[in-house]
């Protein structure tokens, strides 16, 4: 598809980046009326993260950029290259049980934070999806990016 090679080619541009965290209030809400049927414009593969906030104990819905690891999905948490994490990864951590909804199925995980070999065989399926991850890792300022596996509950 066109538009989503010239999306991948712009996703390095600071003023993507920055346009990205602006429109990611009006990804969810599309999101959320499509029922997670269209995210990130249906251009590249995305899902609603429905995560359980570690202080407020609230559920929380973050649209995000994903690759399949056969049953499995990937995420990173970019941050659009800012150099704080996510709130959503911090989340993860603290309570790995959350939900993905992906082309309006809803499908309980369980995440799990990538480490050594695993974590960078996990980065180099996210950067053929987004090459742009290489160009936020070196924006953040030296954060390493945390990368989670979510694994359907019970598999």
């Amino acid at each position: 598809m066109p538009l989503a090679s010239l999306v991948r080619r712009l996703g390095h541009r600071r003023w993507f980046a920055r346009a990205g965290r602006l429109l990611v209030p009006a990804d969810r809400l599309v999101g959320r009326l499509t029922r997670g049927r269209v995210v990130a414009l249906g251009l590249l593969p995305s899902l609603l993260l429905t995560t359980t906030g570690r202080r407020s104990g609230q559920l929380r819905t973050t649209p995000l950029l994903y690759v399949r690891d056969g049953e499995s999905f990937v995420v990173i948490g970019s941050n659009w290259g800012q150099a704080s994490h996510p709130a959503w990864s911090g989340n993860l951590l603290a309570h790995p049980h959350a939900t993905v909804t992906v082309g309006g199925r809803v499908i309980p995980v369980r995440a799990t934070l990538a480490e050594g070999p695993e974590r960078e065989r996990l980065r180099g399926l996210l950067l053929e999806m987004w090459p742009a991850y290489a160009t936020y890792e070196q924006r953040a300022g030296g954060r390493h990016l945390r990368i989670f596996r979510l694994d359907p509950a019970g598999r």
